[in-house]
């Protein structure tokens, strides 16, 4: 046992490595973003419970035997398994509400903006880029009530180009941009597990200004947790008027 502090440290360390895999390894094309989220669910808690109670036997450990490195170890240990199990603490102190169950988020639920260069082709897509229809758009306005076009002083072709800029500052991959028709279609893909979901933003000419419309579609799941319209709200913010 004389050893049991340098082992819990290494256990903190593997699973701190396990759980980064989980969260980025489908950046890195190791496996798909489904995979990636469904090990999280699977395994952050267990993971985080094995390297609390290592670390805690060590601590105990090292308390009796009255070695601080070893206690300080175990500690850090304890630490790490109690950050892992964090997302579960939190919800189960706090649940989160229910996101509405819908992944399409668009500006104009009357007449939402089309894609024309991206389709259901994609890769990894389940959803399709049509949209919805009156149902999905009356779950939107009641969850999302905000999100609406963004209006700015700017004229059409300066507000295209600030909002190409924006894009691209956001780290979304411009798929195909129109200028003359001040429209584009980009994909966008989250942090976390790097789902991707795909933009379609159109501006078009106001008696003052420009009126730039958005939507945002995610390519997997039945609801998107608030990802899109979160996007739609930090594009809008970014932009500012």
């Amino acid at each position: 046992m004389k050893h049991t502090g340098r082992i819990a440290l290494f256990v903190a360390a593997l699973g701190t490595c396990f759980v980064a895999l989980m969260l980025f390894g489908a950046r890195f094309g190791l496996w798909d973003p489904l995979t990636g989220f469904g090990l999280y669910r699977t395994y952050l808690t267990p993971v985080g419970w094995v390297v609390f109670g290592v670390g805690l036997l060590a601590l105990i450990t090292h308390l009796l035997r009255q070695e601080k490195g070893g206690v300080v170890a175990g500690g850090i240990a304890m630490l790490v398994g109690l950050a892992c199990m964090a997302p579960l603490m939190a919800m189960t102190l706090a649940p989160p509400q229910r996101a509405a169950p819908i992944h399409d988020i668009s500006t104009d639920t009357a007449n939402p903006p089309t894609f024309e260069v991206l389709d259901d082709t994609r890769e990894g897509a389940s959803n399709s880029l049509d949209h919805g229809g009156p149902e999905v758009s009356a779950i939107q306005a009641a969850a999302y009530p905000d999100i609406a076009p963004l209006e700015t002083e700017l004229a059409t072709d300066a507000a295209f180009d600030r909002a190409l800029a924006v894009a691209r500052d956001m780290g979304w991959d411009i798929i195909a941009a129109d200028a003359d028709r001040r429209r584009f279609e980009a994909t966008a893909r989250t942090p976390l597990f790097n789902f991707a979901d795909d933009v379609v933003i159109v501006v078009t000419a106001m008696a003052t200004g420009s009126r730039i419309d958005m939507r945002s579609v995610s390519r997997v799941g039945r609801s998107d947790q608030g990802v899109n319209a979160r996007r739609v709200r930090a594009f809008q913010e970014r932009f500012g008027t």
